[in-house]
């Protein structure tokens, strides 16, 4: 009695009755142990992305904090039209870390160019409307879509509202009225922000992101190769041949992906926290705790199933690799639209986006990293949502692997 040995495109004796699971675990374990064998592949696919991204994510971090502390407390200089007309504001500015800086020859072309951050004109008749106790003009001469001068923008803001309230209390006070009439309501702040959520302030930023798109496609390479590659090299015929059900087969090379897919996303996840563990000041916050691990696998189960059945699916109906890869184009776009759709139109967390690929995959994430509880009704909406449609899109893919076409090379 003889069959096909899915583990290579030799012909073995085998059962030609083996079992579904059987089938499965030997399509996985073919599928791993060539992928294993590529070293190359394997470091590009699995292990770059937790090397990196620490990385990439504390040097910007970094960077971020050097330069809102050098903004902060490092004196500020900001060209001033008309200093002459309020020397009293231009002395007070200059307590508060403000200096008067030489002026440009083109002061509009200089600020577009990001030469100066921000810089102050003071009216000509200030001191005349000061004199008679009416509002003094000031402006302030910025580019509010340059991020890099927010900062400054926003400590001379301050710093001119809190001259405006001393000056504006001392006139009371002169005229025997007590400042605070001016403050009927006194208003303060409680923040109810857990310190997990304030940890997980600095994750929400990219983590959502980088696992989703982590996940959906990081079995690529195996996926593309096990189906398409193996087209091209003619060595899926073989495979096809055997007795065994197309299912199993699809099963296998899904599974052998998702395993991949799941063990980059751990790797990321323990590489996150162990460069927190070893950064200080915000890098700090980059911690992943171990109990939220868990949770984080849990919830990218779905999306890893969806990302490998969809790319069997492309990969089975390509002729070619290259044709394949080109897919990718507009699937790295897929993961994005949830924060971008986030950005644009903030909305409240309801039980239907759980049910919505890609945005219920983003609302668990920051969930998690913010420490918050899951219901189990967004469990069970959820993965029945995710699980739902990967099916569909395994079945899809099986019903690719039944036909004859499947076997010929583009």
């Amino acid at each position: 009695m003889s069959a096909i040995d899915i583990g290579s495109s030799r012909t073995t004796a085998a059962p030609a009755s083996r079992g579904v699971f059987a089938t499965m675990w030997t399509v996985l374990r073919k599928e791993l142990r060539d992928i294993i064998r590529d070293r190359r592949t394997l470091l590009l696919a699995v292990f770059l992305a937790p090397v990196l991204l620490p990385l990439v994510l504390l040097g910007m971090f970094t960077l971020m904090e050097n330069r809102n502390e050098t903004q902060t407390e490092s004196a500020l200089e900001v060209p001033m039209i008309g200093a002459e007309h309020a020397p009293n504001l231009v002395a007070f500015l200059a307590s508060q870390g403000i200096e008067v800086a030489e002026m440009p020859a083109d002061l509009e072309a200089a600020v577009r160019q990001q030469d100066v951050d921000v810089a102050l004109a003071i009216d000509e008749d200030f001191a005349e409307e000061w004199a008679a106790g009416r509002p003094a003009g000031v402006e302030l001469i910025h580019d509010s879509t340059q991020r890099n001068a927010e900062v400054p923008v926003r400590r001379l803001r301050t710093a001119l509202a809190a001259y405006g309230q001393q000056v504006g209390a001392l006139r009371l006070y002169a005229r025997g009225i007590d400042a605070s009439i001016t403050r009927p309501i006194a208003v303060g702040s409680r923040d109810l922000a857990t310190p997990e959520a304030k940890g997980g302030a600095v994750l929400s930023v990219m983590l959502p992101y980088v696992l989703i798109m982590l996940s959906f496609v990081g079995g690529m390479a195996l996926i593309l190769d096990a189906t398409a590659g193996e087209r091209e090299r003619q060595s899926l015929e073989p495979l096809l041949a055997t007795p065994a059900s197309r299912g199993a087969l699809v099963s296998g090379k899904m599974a052998a992906a998702g395993v991949l897919g799941l063990f980059t996303v751990l790797l990321v996840l323990l590489s996150l926290k162990l460069s927190a563990q070893l950064s200080t000041g915000i890098g700090e916050m980059l911690d992943v705790r171990l109990s939220s691990i868990g949770s984080l696998l849990l919830i990218l189960v779905p999306m890893v199933l969806i990302g490998n059945a969809l790319l069997t699916l492309l990969a089975a109906s390509a002729k070619s690799l290259k044709e394949a890869q080109s897919h990718m184009s507009w699937l790295v776009f897929l993961p994005m639209l949830p924060s971008m759709v986030l950005m644009a139109v903030p909305i409240k967390t309801q039980l239907w986006q759980f049910a919505v690929p890609f945005l219920a995959q983003n609302q668990l994430i920051l969930k998690v990293i913010r420490g918050e509880p899951i219901s189990a009704e967004v469990w069970s909406v959820y993965l029945l949502a995710g699980l739902g449609l990967a099916a569909l899109l395994w079945y899809a893919a099986v019903r690719l692997y039944n036909q004859e076409k499947l076997a010929i090379a583009g």
